[in-house]
């Protein structure tokens, strides 16, 4: 998460594009770390997600985010566990097989892991997605 979101002059590539950052070819010793996807094209777009939360004060349980495709795709990802409280914002960075391109809508999921009143409701105030660049 370091270099997230992406520099002014773009996120840098590896291979073929590499020489569109001239600057970073300069440097030695240097480490890459790649995040891939389980299924074929293995790519993974890194996205960034900020969630207020609405309702009541605490709950135990999590938060989910699910990504839909134009051809009806879709991928699960947790952002939280545990004790969810109104008073907090959110932060994970996700690395989402979805092409943001390509992306029909998201879906805010919650669940309850332990029995409370049937009224306890949690809601997202507020949902940011923030993504590094073009893919």
């Amino acid at each position: 998460g370091d270099c997230f979101p992406c520099p002014q002059e773009g996120c840098p590539m590896m291979g073929h594009y590499a020489d569109r950052f001239p600057e970073k070819l300069k440097r030695v010793n240097q480490k890459h770390f790649l995040n891939t996807a389980a299924d074929p094209p293995f790519a993974t777009w890194r996205q960034q997600v900020f969630i207020k939360l609405s309702g009541v004060k605490k709950m135990r349980g999590d938060i989910n985010l699910i990504f839909h495709d134009m051809e009806g795709n879709r991928k699960e990802y947790e952002v939280a566990s545990g004790v969810l409280s109104q008073d907090e914002v959110y932060t994970k960075y996700l690395d989402v097989e979805i092409n943001p391109k390509n992306t029909k809508k998201i879906e805010f999921l919650w669940n309850k892991t332990i029995v409370t009143l049937l009224w306890a409701r949690l809601g997202a105030e507020t949902v940011n997605i923030t993504h590094g660049g073009d893919g």
